[in-house]
């Protein structure tokens, strides 16, 4: 089997159902790639795609969903409650079999020259594929949004990995690197008040002093009336996220707030719920490889 590679490109569109259709379209369009799963949210106004591909049709994939994104997502018109810059957000590279992350980083900066060259878009390299610790994290590569990033282009620090230092008019700057799995994992509360949610993103987040790798915010689903925690768990086996989500239990109880319900956006690693299973359970001695039907017929 060839060498697989998996792509989890984020569209600053959740919304018109029309560009949506449009994304899906190429995404499924380009030989040796597979779209396992895409989800939208009207109220983040965002989208995410998760594609699985050999290393020639995961690169083609990204770049021709980038430029339809470039093509049809007005970042002057965006508004949404997840935090952006362009109308492709990030396009993260994961290694899945036979692939190594120095592979996937290559992958990553060929992407990216290539976005810039042809569509004129500048790049941030993030995560493995940065140049400097600086810009390993996304969300201080991202902060500053769209809106405020031609300023932030002109600090000394923060010109593009690729590009000039000016964002392309209408679809603004990306994100690309190389990364291992995270988990986007949203828990929501049964309540409106989006401080309340701010404040115990606070508390969860690594940035804040909270769990070292959760990053975390709070605003309000507008279309559910709700306030939510959204995160990404960078490593699922550092901080679970059982953890997060009692940590969450306990500080929505100071302001009189439950939990109605979490959610995990696109694919997740199995481990990263057996763990979760586990610890609700008590299961004592548990072996995944063994006492799982699919794993034990598969192993």
């Amino acid at each position: 089997m060839a060498k697989l590679v998996e792509c989890i490109p984020n569209f600053s569109e959740g919304q018109n159902q029309e560009v949506i259709d449009g994304l899906v379209k190429t995404a499924t369009g380009v030989p040796g790639v597979s779209l396992l799963d895409h989800s939208s949210d009207p109220s983040h106004n965002r989208s995410v795609f998760t594609l699985v591909g050999d290393e020639a049709g995961i690169q083609e994939v990204a770049f021709q969903l980038v430029k339809f994104a470039s093509e049809k997502i007005d970042m002057t018109k965006q508004h949404g409650e997840h935090p952006r810059m362009g109308a492709t957000d990030v396009v993260p590279f994961v290694p899945v079999k036979d692939v190594t992350m120095e592979e996937c980083i290559e992958i990553s900066k060929k992407v990216a020259e290539r976005i810039n060259r042809e569509l004129s878009i500048p790049i941030f390299l993030y995560e493995e594929s940065a140049a400097t610790p600086d810009r390993k994290n996304l969300a201080k590569v991202r902060k500053g949004q769209f809106e405020g990033m031609p300023e932030k282009l002109k600090e000394p620090e923060w010109a593009p990995d690729y590009g000039e230092r000016k964002i392309h008019p209408t679809a603004g700057i990306t994100a690309v690197g190389a990364r291992m799995p995270l988990v986007a994992f949203n828990v929501n509360l049964d309540t409106d008040n989006v401080e309340i949610a701010k404040k115990i993103a606070k508390v969860v987040r690594g940035s804040s002093g909270g769990f070292k790798y959760c990053k975390g915010i709070g605003l309000l689903l507008e279309d559910r009336n709700i306030a939510q925690v959204s995160m990404n768990m960078v490593n699922y086996e550092g901080t679970p996220l059982y953890r997060t989500f009692e940590t969450i239990r306990f500080e929505a109880k100071r302001y009189g707030v439950g939990i109605i319900g979490s959610e995990v956006i696109g694919l997740t690693p199995a481990r990263a719920l057996i763990d979760c299973a586990e610890y609700y359970l008590q299961i004592e001695d548990f072996d995944e490889k063994k006492q799982i039907l699919e794993n034990h017929l598969l192993g």
